[in-house]
C-alpha cells in the first residue's frame, strides 16, 4: 500500500490511513511519500545552498521545521509523544543545517531530498507505536538499490527484502520509504520524481504481493483530465499496456515506471482514493480486457523537431543517422512521422537540444516548434475501431494539428497540437468521443 504526499500531508490524514492499513489480516508493506510540499521545499533548500544564499536558506529551513513542529502537535496528544517526535524532527533538521558547512555536491543534494521520506515514515512509525500497533520500520536503504545505469538492482532488492520478511514471520505490518534508495557507489540516491509509485511496484513484484495499492486523492484513473474537463468518470478496469500508455502521456495519478515491475510479476495495481476509501477506483491487470477507447491523456512541454533533407529521396541510412544523434545525447522520442524527404519527432527533454540541433543540421534543414502538447487516446485495440476515427476527426475539426501518430501501437492514437488548444480539444473529445 503506497500513500502519496496528500494522503499523509495532514495529521488527520495520517490518522485516517492508520485505519486503512490495520483492516484485515493480510500482511502489508506500507510505502510513504514525503508530506505534501516537503520535496519542493527541499529542492529549494538545495538550490539556496548551491547559491550560498545563507540568510534565505536559514529562513527556508526554519519555515519547513515550523511546519513539522505544528504537524506533530496536532498528531500527538501527549507531551511525552510530542517530545519524542521533536527529537525525530531535530535529528533531520540538524542535518539540513549542517549542510551549510559541507562542500555542496550532487550527493549532498540527494541526501537533502531524502529527508522528506525519512521524516514522514519516522513520524508515522512513532504514531503507530503510540497506538500500540505492532509493526516493523524498514529502512529503504537496506534493500532498495540502483545500479550504475540508474536502474533498480532487482536481484539485490528481491534477496534483501525477502530475507527481512522471512526473518520476521510473525510481523504483519511494515513501514518504509518511497522514492529513496542507494546507488552503485553506496551513496544516497533516489528514483526520481514520482519514485514512490515505483518503489511500491518494485516491492510488490519482489515479494510477489497479491496486490499493489496506490492511494491518492482521486478515485482512480479518469477517462479525461478532471482538472480541465468538467464531466469525467473513473475507469474501473485497465490493462497494464493501457495504463502504461496513459501514465506516460500525462495521467498524473500514476507514475509511468510503476507499471513495468507489476506487469512483469502479474501483480494487479489498484488506484484508490484515501478520502473515499470505499470508492471502486481503478484496477490495472490483464484480466477482463475489453476492446475500445478507455481514456485520453495530455502531455505538455513538448518540442517538435522537423528535419528535411533533399537527399533523403530513395536514400538509405537517413533515419539511422537521425536516431543515432538522439541516442548519443540520451534523448527519448515520443512521436515520429516520416515522409520521403522529411522526418518529424517530438521530445520532452531539451537538456541537450542545442547540441542535437547542431548535429541534425548536418543532415538537412531543421525546424523547432515549441509550446506543443501531445494528446493521446488510449484503449485496447482502438486501431481496429473504424467508427472512432470519424468521431475523432469531428472533434478536431476546428483545430490546427501539428502531427498525428498512429500505427505504432494498436492501443494508442497520438495527436500533437499547440498547447493553447489543449483545453478545448480535451473538452471536444469528451463530447464527441465519450458522448458526455
Amino acid at each position: 500500500m503506497k500513500f502519496g504526499g496528500t494522503s499523509v500531508g495532514k495529521p488527520e490524514r495520517m490518522k485516517q490511513i492508520t485505519d486503512l492499513i490495520t483492516k484485515g489480516k493480510e500482511p502489508k508493506i506500507i510505502v510513504l511519500s514525503a508530506l505534501s510540499g516537503t520535496t519542493n521545499a527541499l529542492v529549494e533548500i538545495g538550490n539556496l545552498l548551491l547559491a550560498k544564499h545563507n540568510s534565505n536558506l536559514n529562513e527556508k529551513i526554519k519555515q519547513l521545521e515550523d511546519h513539522y513542529r505544528l504537524f506533530i502537535t496536532e498528531l500527538f496528544s501527549t507531551d511525552i509523544d510530542q517530545k519524542k517526535a521533536l527529537e525525530i524532527i531535530k535529528e533531520n533538521f540538524d542535518f539540513l543545517k549542517i549542510t551549510q558547512k559541507i562542500s555542496f555536491n550532487e550527493a549532498i543534494q540527494k541526501e537533502i531530498l531524502a529527508q522528506g521520506e525519512l521524516l514522514s515514515t519516522k513520524i508515522f512509525s512513532l504514531y503507530l507505536q503510540t497506538k500500540a500497533i505492532d509493526h516493523l520500520f524498514l529502512n529503504a536503504f537496506e534493500f532498495m538499490k540502483i545500479d550504475q545505469n540508474d536502474e533498480p538492482d532487482l536481484t539485490f532488492l528481491e534477496t534483501k527484502l525477502n530475507n527481512i520478511l522471512q526473518a520476521n514471520p510473525n510481523t504483519n505490518l511494515y513501514i518504509t520509504q518511497g522514492y529513496i534508495c542507494m546507488n552503485s557507489k553506496g551513496e544516497v540516491d533516489n528514483l526520481k520524481r514520482g519514485g514512490s509509485d515505483y518503489t511500491a511496484s518494485l516491492i510488490a513484484a519482489a515479494c510477489k504481493a497479491t496486490v499493489c495499492e496506490i492511494w491518492t486523492d482521486i478515485d482512480g484513473m479518469h477517462n479525461n483530465d478532471p482538472r480541465v474537463v468538467d464531466k469525467t468518470f473513473p475507469i474501473e478496469n485497465l490493462s497494464f499496456d493501457e495504463a502504461a500508455e496513459l501514465a506516460y502521456f500525462g495521467a498524473k495519478i500514476l507514475h509511468p515506471t510503476c507499471i513495468w515491475p507489476a506487469q512483469k510479476e502479474n501483480v494487479p495495481v489498484k488506484l484508490l482514493n484515501t478520502m473515499f476509501p470505499n470508492a471502486t477506483g481503478t484496477t490495472i491487470s490483464n484480466q477482463n480486457l475489453i476492446n475500445g477507447l478507455k481514456a485520453v491523456a495530455a502531455k505538455d512541454d513538448i518540442y517538435a523537431i522537423k528535419i528535411k533533407s533533399s537527399r533523403m529521396l530513395l536514400a538509405h541510412g537517413f533515419l539511422k543517422k537521425v536516431f543515432e544523434i538522439f541516442e548519443h545525447y540520451k534523448m527519448s522520442i515520443d512521436m515520429i512521422t516520416t515522409s520521403e524527404v522529411a522526418v518529424a519527432v517530438t521530445i520532452d527533454d531539451i537538456t541537450n537540444l542545442n547540441a542535437v540541433i547542431t548535429e541534425l543540421e548536418k543532415l538537412g534543414n531543421v525546424d523547432i516548434i515549441k509550446n506543443q502538447t501531445i494528446i493521446a487516446l488510449v484503449g485496447n485495440n482502438i486501431a481496429m475501431d473504424t467508427q472512432l476515427f470519424g468521431r475523432l476527426f469531428n472533434s478536431l475539426n476546428h483545430f490546427q494539428i501539428t502531427m498525428i501518430d498512429f500505427g505504432g501501437s494498436p492501443h494508442n492514437i497520438s495527436i500533437l497540437t499547440n498547447t493553447e488548444n489543449k483545453k478545448q480539444i480535451l473538452q471536444s473529445l469528451n463530447k464527441e468521443v465519450f458522448n458526455i
